[in-house]
């Protein structure tokens, strides 16, 4: 082969090969990042003993279990719709949502708020409109200046932080009892918790769980007291469960 063709043949193949060089460590150095925020997890298999709450098999290591969250989170297609088509149709329905709960006296302006898989940050966004301004969202994949880096196994926060937390992704909890135990430890004393679950229906392909009944969250909030539970129309969550921590 002449010289003048070997070259350029070369300087592609070189260049063909850094670029999958810079790909590969941009991806290392994302995948370390995030494995910073989340558990360690010895038993692969988690096992709910309760027939009314089950975990959905299939994950061989929490790792996997962590890419099958993240193939949802990280979706192009499903990031632009949370972020145009359904920003403000969301907020307003979370807005009415958190309304009801300042009326009942479970939620206030002074309150320290959490919500817990807040994805792009819609639910933190309506409670700062309904003037609880103190309030910050965590997910796998941050969101700024809403949403925060964290796993809602094992919460970035000290104990005792919150006064109000929200969550409508327990359905995303491959340990339920961790998810809740993560809950109780972070909120205050009288704390209130409040969660959006599907009972009528199965959640979506990307849940780790199905709940059948209040009755398994009841067992799970070893350290909280049921408040209340109604029927809502949430995104495809029927049931509001709220429990409040005891003093």
């Amino acid at each position: 082969m002449k010289e003048s063709c070997i070259k350029p043949f070369v300087s592609k193949y070189f260049f063909a090969s850094l670029l999958l060089s810079i790909s590969f460590l941009l991806y290392l150095s994302y995948r370390s990042s995030l494995d910073s925020t989340i558990i360690s997890v010895v038993d692969p298999t988690p096992f709910s003993a309760d027939p009314g709450l089950k975990i959905r098999p299939g994950y061989t290591s929490y790792d996997s279990y962590v890419q099958r969250q993240l193939n949802k989170t990280l979706n192009p297609k499903l990031r632009k719709i949370w972020t145009t088509r359904d920003w403000n149709r969301k907020i307003l329905v979370f807005s009415g949502f958190f309304n009801d709960l300042k009326k009942k006296n479970l939620l206030f302006n002074s309150s320290k708020a959490l919500c817990i898989g807040a994805r792009m940050g819609q639910e933190v966004e309506a409670l700062k409109r309904v003037g609880v301004f103190d309030s910050v969202g965590i997910d796998l994949v941050p969101s700024p200046p809403l949403v925060m880096k964290g796993d809602f196994h094992h919460q970035p926060f000290d104990d005792e932080t919150f006064d109000f937390e929200f969550s409508n992704v327990f359905d995303h909890a491959l340990y339920p009892e961790k998810f809740v135990d993560e809950i109780q430890r972070t909120l205050k004393p009288g704390g209130v918790g409040v969660l959006h679950v599907a009972l009528s229906r199965r959640s979506d392909k990307y849940s780790a769980n199905d709940l059948f009944s209040v009755e398994p969250l009841k067992k799970l909030f070893k350290r909280s007291k049921l408040v209340h539970v109604r029927t809502v129309d949430g995104f495809g969550l029927d049931t509001e469960v709220i429990f409040r921590k005891n003093k």
